[in-house]
């Protein structure tokens, strides 16, 4: 008999440590947390704080990360997993054009809004190369920890999330290799191993590649240096952000704070970084480990996603 994948995936997230589909909702709010505080640091006024290490003043609106991170949890907790057509809907009904989407996601969800097939819309991006930015890997780590029991299961659903939008091979496995990480950091995994697992689940790529040489770099303290060697998501590709970002959140897996320093004060696609970061360390300390001032800066999440 084939089981229903309803319960499966809801028996995954329950296996988490902490044993509770809370679990998802912290690495939700870690992920909106860390894409609010990220954000910040395009605004040249706030710089000073960036370098004395001091908090930039509040409230901190989040991005179109956790706009599409909400959408990806409203879409598992209704449907058990990644049903491709409801997730596109999603983005496309709530796509908010002043949240910082590129210009090329903004067209395409508002065709997807007015009846375009996203499938075609999707694969067709520049020039039929389909898109190999960071989107996919920003928005998946609550749903690493919804899979967190099989994180082969989170990787192919990854792989499944990201196809909505982005259909380059490295933009999906970005997604991958970000859910894995979060699957990884919720069953309580040290640093090491959430760098190897994540490595041995993503295909093949320059991501991968990346990975690779992150864990290599897990004793190097500065991390301007593994900016150096990873990138910093300046590209806006998902090869350019997600071996530093997964660097990051290994090297500093229990503590959101440095985490999330350590990730913003090498520049670049600051709030993407550390959304990606945000979620999958919260999926570990979950809620609680985030400071309070940093919960209470940033933006409550959307009233349709704050069940």
């Amino acid at each position: 008999m084939t089981s229903d994948p309803r319960i499966s995936a809801l028996e995954s997230a329950a296996s988490a440590p902490r044993g509770r589909l809370a679990a998802i909702r912290d690495s939700l709010i870690g992920l909106a947390t860390g894409d609010a505080f990220g954000a910040q640091f395009f605004v040249s006024d706030n710089l000073p704080a960036l370098r004395a290490r001091r908090l930039p003043p509040g409230p901190w609106p989040w991005t179109d990360d956790t706009e599409m991170a909400c959408s990806v949890v409203d879409v598992l907790e209704r449907c058990g997993g990644v049903e491709q057509d409801a997730l596109a809907r999603a983005f496309a009904e709530r796509h908010d054009f002043d949240r910082g989407y590129g210009p090329a996601m903004n067209r395409m969800l508002r065709l997807v809004r007015q009846g375009g097939e996203w499938r075609e819309l999707a694969a067709g991006l520049f020039d039929g190369q389909g898109s190999w930015g960071n989107g996919a890997a920003m928005r998946v780590a609550p749903l690493g920890v919804w899979f967190a029991g099989d994180p082969g299961r989170a990787a192919q659903q990854a792989r499944l999330s990201a196809e909505v939008t982005h259909t380059h091979p490295e933009a999906a496995a970005g997604a991958v290799a970000v859910a894995v990480a979060a699957a990884v950091a919720a069953r309580g995994a040290s640093g090491e191993e959430l760098l190897r697992t994540a490595t041995e689940l993503t295909p093949p790529t320059r991501v991968r590649d990346g990975l690779a040489e992150a864990a290599g770099l897990l004793a190097q303290p500065h991390a301007e240096y593994a900016a150096h060697r990873l990138g910093n998501g300046r590209q806006v590709s998902a090869a350019d952000t997600v071996p530093f970002a997964l660097w990051c959140a290994a090297r500093h897996l229990d503590r959101y704070e440095d985490a999330l320093w350590a990730c913003s004060s090498v520049g670049g696609d600051v709030d993407t970084n550390c959304a990606i970061v945000g979620g999958v360390v919260a999926a570990r300390v979950g809620t609680d480990g985030i400071p309070r001032a940093w919960r209470e800066a940033t933006e409550a999440l959307p009233r349709w996603a704050a069940r």
